[in-house]
């Protein structure tokens, strides 16, 4: 397998990264539907929102480098059986998707400098809080946080039931571009 992506096929960067960061989102998801249901004297009360915070701020750096390598490094041509709604709704689809995930982030990061305070992540490094000023903006970003991280849970849902029509019905090559076991023709 190649490392870039070809006219055909994705490359082994492109597929190690949409699966990353799939799995992150799931983990994320279901980390933070677990997390606001502790109480305080739940022994992860503290632990797990730092783990959902830098594992939320690893996500957005591997995004940010998603992004860039997208645009250095051109994805295969569209299946010449996919007509011109199913292209359409991939691009479209796509970029919910990426708008949705730095939308859910960044209202994250919102939520957690609102007192001012940087963000840790790990005990590596810290992110400075650079916007306190919005208006009740730990509760307004909670909110927006909670809609936008249901809404691409769902979104990516139906992606993954897109990817597994292609396969299972229409028998298109479209699923194993993405896992790497397409025929490069």
């Amino acid at each position: 397998m190649q490392w870039r992506n070809s006219p055909h096929n994705y490359g082994a960067v492109s597929i190690a990264m949409h699966w990353l960061v799939a799995l992150t989102v799931i983990g994320l998801f279901a980390l933070g539907y677990w997390m606001v249901g502790l109480n305080y004297y739940s022994s992860w009360y503290r632990t797990a929102p730092d783990i959902h915070k830098s594992v939320g701020l690893l996500l957005l750096a591997l995004m940010v480098i998603r992004v860039v390598w997208r645009f250095a490094n051109q994805g295969p041509a569209p299946l010449a059986s996919h007509g011109r709604f199913t292209r359409l709704a991939t691009k479209a689809g796509h970029g919910v998707l990426y708008v949705g995930l730095f939308a859910v982030m960044m209202s994250g990061y919102l939520i957690s400098t609102a007192d001012g305070r940087p963000i840790s992540v790990f005990g590596w490094f810290e992110v400075p809080a650079l916007i306190t000023s919005i208006p009740d903006q730990e509760d307004v970003a909670g909110l927006v946080h909670e809609y936008l991280a249901w809404g691409l849970i769902i979104l990516s849902g139906l992606h993954a039931l897109a990817a597994l029509k292609h396969h299972f019905i229409d028998r298109d090559p479209t699923l194993k571009r993405m896992v790497g076991r397409a025929d490069a023709s």
